[in-house]
């Protein structure tokens, strides 16, 4: 059986990383594996860090969609993939890669999984989490400080130069193509159930 592949996009923060863990939660880890965009950034490590600041990573270039695709082709095919580790604190890639094995349900995650064509493309579903812009730009700068090491002005720097106008250049246009839209993120009970109930069903061959 060739894998279901449910793509989740979203603005930074507005949740996408939630939802694909209440979907991970309702089903055992044999049938479901998460490839998160995030892992798929152009590694850096050849400019210098004050170089490596000015990069635009809300923009659809500051991927390797690439790679993505090909990763993407190759877990329909049924082929085993090295999914790159990236330390976003240097914005480099690690040296180590994490293997993953295709499952019969692969979720795919990230804020341009629907506004690239060719990720686009692979999908069979098409999930968009949409958020306020307050409660996205108060979850990245909690993230972002606590977890990838920046500091508070350059988090707020980075929202206003780049984050919010590419949020509304790129992401937010690419709701038109989701088959589904999530309100309010990880707090939407009804509509995760909803979606949740649906992909049992589709893995039983409803």
């Amino acid at each position: 059986m060739q894998p279901i592949l449910v793509g989740i996009a979203g603005g930074s923060g507005s949740g996408k990383t939630t939802v694909a863990r209440r979907i991970e939660d309702a089903f055992e880890n044999t049938h479901l594996v998460c490839l998160d965009m995030d892992s798929y950034y152009k590694d850096l490590g050849h400019m210098t860090m004050p170089e490596r600041r000015q990069v635009n990573f809300d923009h659809p270039e500051a991927f390797d969609t690439a790679l993505f695709v090909e990763h993407l082709r190759s877990m329909r095919e049924g082929l085993e993939i090295a999914k790159p580790v990236y330390d976003f604190s240097r914005s480099t890639r690690m040296e180590d890669t994490v293997p993953i094995s295709p499952t019969p349900l692969v979720i795919v995650e990230g804020i341009m999984v629907l506004a690239v064509e060719e990720v686009r493309e692979m999908l069979d579903a098409k999930i968009f989490v949409a958020t306020d812009g307050d409660i996205r730009f108060i979850r990245r700068l909690e993230r972002d400080v606590s977890e990838r090491g920046r500091s508070l002005e350059s988090v707020i720097e980075q929202y206003m130069a780049t984050v919010r106008p590419m949020h509304h250049a790129f992401v937010e246009p690419s709701q038109r193509y989701a088959d589904i839209i999530i309100p309010r993120g990880g707090k939407n009970e009804v509509a995760i159930n909803m979606l949740i109930a649906d992909l049992r069903a589709k893995l039983s061959g409803g």
